[in-house]
């Protein structure tokens, strides 16, 4: 799934593309990607791009009526700059977003069909669409700490979820949590004032860097190849190679559709967790599906 610095780096490729620009046409593949009635697609059709947006790991597009097209890629969803008239309908091509100068189409692999588009009037609106979790580059120590604190849950788990921290997921959780030296499955209610602070900093160094990173490359052309497995991890998607601060073998956890990767020796005390026994631990700790997940609110 898209995280932070994908969305970011989405957002500044569809800057020089789209802003300023009217969008002249909406083009589905599937009825099933509309997730909304009210407004209707043909109030966002020959309107002004006046403002882009993240939300959470959405991406907005604000027209000149004050109408929002909100995008929730989720796991396989991808977006592409094509030619003017990019086609739809095929398997993979769920819409199309059409300018003068090209489309903006959204793919996603895969049969399920999990990407969404929805329409709203209103930032009120609009941000009735983000769980809540906080910017952690707004948020000082503080807010940070009693965020991460105020349930008792796994560090993962914590990290990852939408109402707790906005944009962070799978892959970022990890490179964050091995920054930091800490235990996926360390409660984050017993964790040390320090080891807050050290994964206060991790967070958001760590997204920070690779925010600035793909944003780079954006700038130059589009994002055509968002993944979570990049090159320069340190952890994630990386097991059984060696870890690039100490060389021991990168160790895994499977539970649900995910894969926790850390390093014993920098995360654990050099102590390999068990898989199949934490496997459980996390599931218990886990919403059983990424739609559960993203749909969590924080009550």
């Amino acid at each position: 799934m898209p995280e932070l610095p994908d969305i970011e780096a989405y957002l500044v490729a569809l800057e020089p593309r789209v802003l300023g620009r009217k969008l002249a046409r909406v083009r589905l593949g599937t009825p099933f990607l509309l997730r909304s009635l009210d407004p209707p697609l043909a109030e966002a059709e020959g309107r002004e791009v006046t403002s882009l947006r993240r939300v959470g790991k959405r991406i907005g597009l604000g027209l000149e009526n004050d109408v929002w097209l909100v995008l929730h890629l989720m796991i396989a969803g991808r977006l592409h700059w094509r030619p003017p008239g990019a086609k739809v309908g095929r398997r993979q091509n769920l819409a199309a977003f059409d300018f003068a100068d090209g489309s903006l189409t959204l793919t996603e692999a895969g049969t399920k069909r999990r990407a969404s588009l929805h329409l709203v009037r209103g930032e009120e609106r609009l941000w009735s669409l983000d769980p809540g979790g906080i910017d952690v580059f707004t948020a000082d120590l503080t807010a940070f700490r009693e965020a991460l604190t105020i349930e008792n849950h796994t560090l993962k788990r914590a990290l990852t979820d939408p109402r707790t921290f906005s944009g962070i997921g799978n892959a970022y959780s990890d490179e964050i949590l091995h920054a930091a030296r800490l235990s996926p499955i360390a409660q984050t209610q017993k964790l040390k004032d320090e080891e807050i602070a050290r994964l206060y900093e991790a967070v958001r160094g760590m997204l920070a860097e690779w925010r600035d990173r793909l944003c780079a490359d954006a700038r130059q052309k589009f994002p055509e190849k968002v993944t979570a497995f990049r090159d320069g991890m340190a952890v994630h998607g990386r097991y059984g190679k060696p870890c690039p601060r100490c060389g021991q073998p990168v160790q895994r956890i499977r539970y649900a559709d995910n894969e926790t990767n850390y390093c014993a020796q920098c995360q654990t005390g050099g102590k390999v967790l068990a898989d199949r026994g934490l496997s459980r631990l996390l599931g218990s700790d886990w919403p059983r599906t990424l739609e559960e997940l993203e749909a969590l609110r924080r009550r």
